[in-house]
């Protein structure tokens, strides 16, 4: 799956908070997102979130 830092990610169950969108800041064995809706900062296993992503809005697309 090609996501990079920057990165929107869409995801298909909702933060407690109701927001749905993540950004990438980090791209590893975990990925470290910022929630787009509270700004709460989590590590999650690579293939958790890989399974979890509905679609990727690249930074360059937004602009």
């Amino acid at each position: 799956m090609d996501v990079r830092v920057g990165d929107i990610l869409e995801m298909k169950k909702p933060h407690p908070c109701g927001a749905k969108r993540w950004k990438v800041l980090r791209i590893g064995m975990d990925f470290r997102l910022v929630c787009q809706g509270c700004g709460r900062e989590m590590m999650i296993p690579r293939g958790k979130i890989e399974r979890s992503i509905r679609t990727i809005i690249r930074e360059e697309e937004t602009q």
